[in-house]
């Protein structure tokens, strides 16, 4: 009640004094009893302690002081107990406050409680047993019970005494919170025969006034002594037991025995061991000494287990034995496999016995139930081999190819030799990383791709495509165009290759014409380093597109010049008058040629065969048929759309070159314009000069290119095809050339018909008349082929006399050999030109025109007659040597000698007699289709 504080609150404006009385009293006084007087010791007058009513005040708690007003003193109002109020703590006091009001007054009062020896000491029991043998030792402690005193100070607990102590004394030691041990020790040894029971008393006493104590009875029962112990049959026991035994299996059993008799005969047996594994595993039967399985024996975690085994009989008396258990192993673990270092990846390039991965194997069974053997499966390029006891290792059996497998699952299983056997497996996953050990392949050996001339550039031709084995980096593929030429040209001027796609892609427009096809090699190179590529091959082929019209090659449209076929005027139906020669630089259909009279002067006298080209009479020649007759043949292509071109033939329809001449004088004198002849002859030898000069330029390139042509045309080993000159005319497919002779004419500016120098001619004639000439024409006898000449292109040797061409393999009229003859514009299309033909055919073109035009000098009239014999196909003929003239039924030989003389006795028989002036000149040789001509000239006079 004294440890509490009371809280007062404090009113503003209220005066109050503060005192403090403190008083002291024994506890258990009896109520009434006078405290102190407090008006006195506070100074405080009666009277103002009833006027401010004065009051005791404790905060709740038991008011064991109390206040009396009218003599000012405090009273005890109720009994106060120390060891109940207090119990042990010291100082004990009572704090309360007496408080006065008007005004309002507050003192504090402290009574301290002091003890008095009110307690006596007590023993919680009244009496305690011992039971002793007599053989205990001297010095034997029996601790004994504490008595407990509720007073403090001298008041309290003190000392113990204990009767009677022949054979015990007291032996009292300090404890750490104050109190004292009390043990009984044996001082003198006991005797049960003498006294079996003792009888002994424990007294406590306090140090008060008067001293009080308290008792406790102690009895002590003398037991007999045991004098003999339990002995066990063997001093070790040696027992087996397999492992994973149930529960209650019986192990063995120890027996011990005693000699004495009685309850000391009676033995108790128990495994003494303190390890806690054995009682959890082990159990023993106190009575019979029967050692069973509690709980589960492994032997991996131990392969024996020992106890000790203690037999006590009742005295207390024992003695212990050794038993061993010794476990039998049973294959009941299955081989534990451990990673001890694994790859994750190997490259490619790993040579064999790299170590992949190492592994730890473990089986705890003994013997063969622990010995373990590893093996993986078959047909992977690996194999795990024993390195060390317990350790094995997958290492490469043989090359890694990613690209055959990029990924291997390696399942290792291993097995012990137990049986039966236990095994356990593991499966390892292993990637193969790449090396650049892959050449980029392209998907085809070659490549073949077609692109249609007058292409626009940057057209998509073709793609090529190659793969990479190889990954990643090492399998990205670029397409790389290997530095080449074509004609001369970089390959890089033609096409373009994409890198990334492989796209090949037209630079620029091509030409048909001018290249037909080309090729060119393509690398692709993969990204790995070093790189690896391949290559290809690509050619491109071009298609013909049909942007080529038709050339006509004879009869030659020369500038100012009137060129005319004679027909005489006995000529029957079907009879050839000319032909028209056309080709077709374009290729295939766009180069089948077709042939159509356009117009004509009389449309009832000729006709043209649609696919030879041939002119001829479709009814008998009349004498009201008029000499000048205009042709006008327009040769178209096949091609889509297509293409043409004109062509006009001048036929003279005459007997006689008089007649010619006149009529055709006629008609040049007719379309001409009245110009001063001094000027034109200027003019004409200006441009003879010009054109002299032109010629040797041309025939220096003709010359060299020729020469390239040759050595391009034999290295491609292109076939040999005869050479067929501009006025080349097939007359019934028999494919023979015509020879060309020139004779002079001689006329004056006055008359309109003058004398003249030509051979009779029993076949066609061909007339070319120059309009403004007015001088004397100069006859030139051509006595040699054109083929003759040595630097020709395809020169030929001569053939085989034994050498036949059967009927279907007659030259057709493009120039090659083709089926039977087509008669009159039947029959199928010609076979298109080849390459070689059309380039003869060009050159002899340009030949053409330089030759007519080196006939024709200034101030003279240029007469060409040509003779064709008729040939049969009994021979074939040279094309260098044998000249076949249409409408004749002679052949020109290639004996030079024999031509001669054939050509002087023709020139005896249709020629008339020589004049005054007109000497005969010798034949010149005629020059081949890369040079012109060369005309012999007569200055005026």
């Amino acid at each position: 009640m004294g440890r509490q504080v009371p809280f007062f609150l404090l009113v503003l404006n209220l005066s109050y004094v503060l005192g403090q009385v403190s008083y002291s009293i024994p506890e258990e006084k009896t109520k009434g009893s006078v405290v102190g007087y407090v008006a006195q010791d506070l100074d405080l007058d009666l009277v103002r302690l009833k006027s401010g009513k004065a009051r005791v005040y404790t905060g709740g708690s038991v008011e064991y002081i109390g206040l009396n007003k009218e003599r000012g003193v405090l009273l005890v109002q109720e009994r106060i107990d120390r060891e109940a109020l207090c119990g042990e703590t010291t100082p004990c006091a009572l704090h309360f406050q007496l408080i006065l009001e008007n005004p309002m007054e507050l003192f504090r009062v402290t009574v301290e409680i002091t003890d008095i020896n009110d307690n006596a000491p007590v023993f919680t029991n009244a009496e305690k047993r011992f039971e002793i043998s007599e053989s205990a030792v001297i010095g034997s402690k029996f601790i004994l019970e504490k008595a407990v005193d509720s007073d403090i100070g001298m008041n309290g607990l003190q000392q113990f005494s204990l009767t009677p102590a022949d054979h015990f004394k007291l032996k009292l030691e300090s404890e750490a919170d104050g109190s004292k041990k009390v043990e009984m020790v044996l001082q003198k040894p006991l005797d049960r025969e003498k006294q079996e029971q003792m009888s002994l008393l424990l007294t406590a006493e306090d140090g008060g006034e008067p001293r009080m104590t308290g008792t406790m009875q102690i009895i002590v029962n003398v037991l007999d002594v045991n004098d003999n112990a339990p002995t066990f049959l063997k001093t070790i026991y040696r027992t087996k037991i397999m492992e994973n035994s149930p529960k209650g299996t019986s192990v063995t059993t120890v027996r011990a025995s005693d000699k004495d008799k009685g309850l000391n005969s009676d033995i108790s047996y128990q495994i003494s061991n303190s390890k806690q594994l054995i009682s959890q595993l082990f159990k023993i039967d106190p009575k019979t000494g029967v050692i069973t399985v509690t709980g589960e024996i492994d032997y991996e975690k131990s392969n024996m287990y020992q106890m000790d085994v203690e037999a006590v009989d009742s005295g207390g008396l024992s003695d212990s034995t050794k038993v061993i258990v010794d476990v039998i192993d049973v294959n009941d673990n299955n081989p534990q496999i451990n990673i001890v270092s694994k790859s994750e990846s190997v490259s490619e390039s790993s040579p064999i016995n790299t170590v992949i991965t190492m592994l730890s194997i473990n089986d705890p069974d003994s013997e063969g139930n622990g010995k373990v053997d590893c093996e993986i499966s078959d047909n992977i390029p690996f194999k795990i081999q024993n390195t060390m006891n317990g350790f094995f290792t997958l290492i490469t059996d043989s090359e890694l190819d990613r690209e055959l497998s990029s990924e291997y699952n390696i399942t290792v299983t291993c097995s012990d030799e137990g049986v039966p056997s236990l095994s356990s497996s593991v499966t390892l996953t292993l990637q193969i990383s790449d090396v650049n050990d892959n050449a980029p392949v392209f998907e085809r050996s070659s490549y073949e791709a077609y692109i249609v001339e007058n292409n626009t550039p940057g057209l998509s031709i073709f793609t090529v495509k190659a793969t990479d084995a190889d990954w990643n980096q090492n399998a990205r593929v670029s397409y790389i165009l290997e530095d080449s030429s074509v004609n001369g040209v970089p390959v890089s001027s033609y096409v373009s290759v994409s890198a990334d796609s492989g796209v090949i892609h037209a630079v620029r427009s091509l030409d048909y014409e001018h290249i037909k096809d080309f090729h060119f090699r393509v690398k692709a190179q993969d990204g790995g380093s070093p790189p690896l590529s391949s290559n290809v091959t690509v050619k491109i082929l071009i298609q013909d597109q049909n942007d080529n019209p038709p050339q006509v090659l004879y009869p030659v449209q020369t500038g100012g010049s009137v060129v005319a076929e004679m027909v005489p005027r006995s000529a029957d139906v079907g009879y050839l008058v000319t032909k028209v020669v056309a080709v077709d630089v374009d290729s295939g259909q766009n180069a089948w040629l077709s042939y159509k009279l356009q117009k004509a002067t009389d449309r009832a006298l000729f006709e043209v065969g649609l696919q030879n080209g041939e002119i001829r009479t479709i009814r008998q020649v009349s004498d009201k048929d008029a000499v000048k007759q205009r042709l006008t043949v327009i040769v178209e292509d096949n091609g889509q759309p297509s293409r043409s071109a004109t062509v006009i033939v001048n036929v003279a329809v005459a007997d006689s070159f008089p007649e010619v001449l006149s009529e055709f004088t006629d008609f040049t004198h007719d379309k001409e314009y009245k110009d001063n002849l001094t000027f034109y002859l200027v003019l004409a030898l200006a441009v003879v000069s010009f054109l002299f000069i032109t010629c040797l330029v041309v025939i220096i390139s003709v010359k060299i290119y020729r020469w390239r042509q040759s050595r391009i045309l034999y290295q491609s080993k292109l076939p040999v095809i005869p050479y067929y000159p501009p006025r080349y005319s097939d007359t019934l497919g028999t494919g023979t050339l015509p020879h060309v002779y020139n004779y002079e004419v001689c006329r004056t500016t006055d008359s309109r018909k003058s004398d003249s120098k030509f051979g009779r001619a029993g076949s066609q004639n061909v007339l070319i008349m120059e309009p403004s000439s007015t001088g004397t024409m100069q006859r030139i006898q051509s006595d040699r082929n054109i083929l003759d000449e040595p630097d020709s292109p395809l020169e030929q040797k001569p053939p085989n006399p034994d050498w036949r061409f059967t009927q279907g393999q007659r030259p057709g009229p493009s120039g090659a050999t083709g089926g039977p003859e087509v008669a009159m514009g039947t029959g199928p299309w010609p076979q298109p030109p080849t390459e070689a033909e059309q380039l003869q055919a060009l050159m002899a073109a340009a030949n053409e025109v330089s030759e007519a035009t080196a006939t024709l000098g200034p101030g003279t009239m240029g007469l060409s007659t040509r003779y064709s014999p008729q040939f049969t196909l009994q021979h074939v003929p040279d094309y260098r040597q044998n000249v076949y003239i249409p409408g004749s039924t002679a052949t020109l030989t290639s004996n030079p000698q024999q031509q001669q003389q054939q050509q002087q006795a023709t020139a005896q028989q249709a020629l008339p007699p020589p004049q005054a002036g007109a000497q005969a000149e010798p034949p010149k040789a005629a020059q081949t289709p890369a040079s012109k001509k060369k005309s012999t000239k007569k200055e005026k006079k």
